[in-house]
């Protein structure tokens, strides 16, 4: 069995899952604090807009944007050297912009969730907004943000259309499991696809246990009234 798009899947993941965490939370916090509902639906309807749009759009963005002949590809070839058109790092920012309306909308959820009360308080007693949401906010909202993480982690392993169009399906450098399959599928083995279908169910179904667990400990956690 060839090992190489099992590897470079989990690599691909663990990286974008890193990015769109942060990504992820940070615009969750930065709409949940918007005081226009306006710009609030703006924001989160363009947030969002990945989720829906179908995988070959969102790579053809991507490749729009990145190519070597559009201006943010060929600045990045011209001064830094870098290719991001059929590489691994196109595997991860197909990645990361497919699964980061997961984590953008379950932080957010978790975020607005919060009690307010718990903020002000927290604000009268001194504590800075980088605190109040560090130390107060955050935890709180963490069985909520947790549970996107993982839902996020696992949409950037299952990553097939966006990926085939700005990374290509090269073996050994972009092949990742998805594509893989589709290779097997292609090439009329089925055998082989069968053996990848399974790996990707089992990561499938840990994942969402694994979500589940956190959205258990969430109820628990709000029905003790945030108490640890």
């Amino acid at each position: 069995m060839d090992w190489s798009p099992i590897l470079i899947s989990i690599r691909t993941a663990c990286v974008s899952i890193l990015l769109t965490f942060f990504l992820g939370l940070f615009a969750a916090w930065w709409v949940a604090q918007m005081r226009s509902n306006k710009w609030k639906m703006i924001m989160d309807g363009l947030f969002t807009l990945p989720l829906v749009l179908p995988p070959t759009v969102l790579g053809f963005f991507l490749l729009y944007i990145f190519g070597v002949q559009r201006p943010v590809g060929k600045f990045l070839l011209d001064f830094f050297s870098v290719k991001v058109v059929f590489s691994w790092s196109a595997t991860v920012i197909a990645a990361v912009t497919a699964s980061f309306p997961l984590m953008y909308r379950s932080a957010r959820g978790a975020l607005e969730q919060v009690e307010d009360t718990y903020l002000q308080a927290a604000r009268t007693l001194g504590y800075s907004e980088w605190k109040v949401f560090w130390r107060i906010w955050m935890p709180l909202a963490l069985p909520g943000v947790a549970s996107g993480a993982v839902l996020a982690f696992a949409r950037g392993l299952g990553e097939f259309g966006a990926t085939a169009m700005i990374a290509g399906n090269i073996a050994g450098k972009t092949r990742t499991l998805p594509l893989k399959i589709y290779s097997e599928v292609a090439a009329g083995n089925m055998s082989g696809a069968y053996t990848y279908v399974i790996i990707v169910v089992v990561i499938s179904f840990v994942a969402i246990l694994a979500m589940n667990y956190f959205t258990l400990r969430g109820q628990r956690y709000a029905k003790r009234g945030g108490r640890t």
